[in-house]
């Protein structure tokens, strides 16, 4: 019998990729998503697709009745400014949902480990030097930030208490093809969209703040391993949090000039007022994933950039086609 995988937020950006991944590696896999982001055609004919909200009754009997090896939740509420202006959503899908198939889980009797997709950005916050490593204190700024660490509290309470079998993965800037330009990392798609219309990149302030940049499919690829690796014992929250992304900080400048030169493109650039309370510095320490799960980012800057910039002008030009 084949193993059986669930991928919320399986029809959007990362959890499409993640889902693929676990189907090419022999999992039956199956999609919760209420297609809010997501979109449908990222599922492809033959996987079933549950059409639900994450919160709802509904979502838990699903995973509750599924008999699933394991549990990809990537399904959230990701934008950090919309955490801002509407608290009660953010926390609503990032906590209450998170709780809800937990609890979902603990309730069926089967062995499901259970990853959950978490920041490795605005969970540290800005009192720390990155490279941010997990051990060190996690002061978010953002609601979103705090709906994160509260459902790994969960995730980790949950190990000890009812002996589930939990992960952690906490992403750096995430960024590929299927990508919305939404969230820090979806600079890449709207440099993409403006270097196809022929317009100038916009970088905020002087373009020196730097974020680390991790690949969609190297990100599946920590899924996967999350999914199949030998865990430590549960502990504190940090024993089973692991970060994804490259080690490697790049410049909004370093970014542009990559993706120019990834497109063949010599689109100008314009600089625009610096962004209040933008953080300066972001980087994930990766030390411990390699350790622990044996992962590692197979995919450079260079090559990603030219993959993404690819796959947007195929979409592009597939439209005007039509």
């Amino acid at each position: 019998m084949s193993r059986r995988a669930l991928v919320t937020g399986g029809a959007g950006f990362i959890g499409s990729h993640v889902a693929d991944l676990f189907a090419a590696n022999g999992y039956e896999v199956e999609v919760l998503d209420n297609l809010s982001s997501g979109r449908r055609e990222n599922v492809p004919d033959g996987r079933r697709l549950h059409h639900l909200d994450i919160a709802s009754p509904d979502a838990a009997a699903v995973v509750a009745n599924g008999r699933y090896d394991v549990v990809a939740h990537l399904a959230a509420q990701i934008d950090v400014r919309k955490s801002v202006l509407e608290p009660l959503f953010d926390a609503r899908v990032n906590v209450l949902g998170t709780l809800n198939l937990l609890e979902a889980v603990r309730t069926s009797g089967h062995a499901t480990r259970f990853v959950f997709a978490s920041t490795g950005g605005a969970i540290y916050g800005d009192f720390v030097t990155p490279p941010n490593r997990e051990g060190m204190p996690m002061d978010p700024e953002s609601p979103y930030g705090i709906a994160k660490m509260s459902a790994e509290l969960y995730l980790a309470a949950y190990a000890r208490l009812h002996k589930l079998d939990t992960c952690v993965l906490r992403y750096a800037n995430v960024y590929g093809p299927r990508q919305d330009p939404h969230g820090e990392a979806g600079v890449v798609a709207i440099f993409c969209n403006r270097i196809l219309d022929g317009r100038a990149l916009t970088v905020f302030g002087d373009g020196s703040q730097t974020r680390d940049y991790v690949f969609v499919k190297d990100v599946a690829r920590a899924n996967l391993a999350a999914a199949e690796r030998e865990l430590p014992k549960p502990g504190p929250i940090n024993e089973r949090a692991f970060n994804v992304g490259t080690g490697v900080e790049t410049s909004v400048n370093e970014l542009a000039g990559a993706l120019r030169r990834a497109a063949g493109s010599e689109t100008a650039i314009e600089y625009a007022p610096a962004r209040a309370g933008e953080l300066q510095r972001s980087c994930v320490s990766i030390e411990k994933i390699g350790r622990q799960l044996g992962w590692r980012p197979e995919m450079s800057l260079d090559a990603g950039l030219a993959e993404t910039y690819e796959w947007f002008a195929a979409r592009r030009a597939g439209a005007a086609a039509r």
